[in-house]
């Protein structure tokens, strides 16, 4: 978004929305499966990794027909803010502890702007679908550094 590489580097999706032939795991397998890595506190991202790496499920939505997000939200399990923007939450703090440590930064500035910009369109967009809240504020740490 705020690079000059266009987006041109990605992962290859597998192809096609069927249930591969190897996965020998059910729909319910797998819903239970979600559940149980989820309260061993592992993130959805994490989930999808360990069943894409120790079961070997390429996608989880197409055997179970939800998203692993649903699957939690189903189990009242969903993270109250979503993973992409606790990231970008996490990102922007390691970013401000570094600018504390090393005041002459200006690079590290801006992208800590790029950061913040980014945590505002997302958090935007939550609001508008409804998954956070509406009175949800992320307060900038920018504007304390000028």
């Amino acid at each position: 978004m705020h690079s000059h590489r266009h987006g041109k580097s990605h992962v290859t999706r597998p192809v096609g929305n069927k249930t591969p032939t190897w996965v020998k795991q059910g729909a319910e397998e797998l819903k239970s499966l979600t559940v149980k890595l989820a309260k061993e506190g592992l993130t959805p991202s994490q989930i999808g990794t360990m069943l894409r790496d120790e079961y070997g499920v390429p996608l989880a939505k197409p055997v179970m027909g939800i998203s692993i997000g649903e699957v939690l939200t189903q189990a009242k399990m969903a993270p109250k803010v979503p993973e992409d923007l606790q990231n970008l939450v996490e990102k922007a703090k390691r970013v401000q502890k570094h600018l504390d440590a090393h005041k002459s930064d200006r690079k590290n500035v801006r992208s800590l702007e790029l950061i913040e910009a980014k945590i505002y369109r997302l958090s935007k967009y939550y609001k508008r679908i409804g998954t956070l809240p509406k009175d949800f504020k992320y307060t900038a740490i920018v504007a304390q550094l000028s």
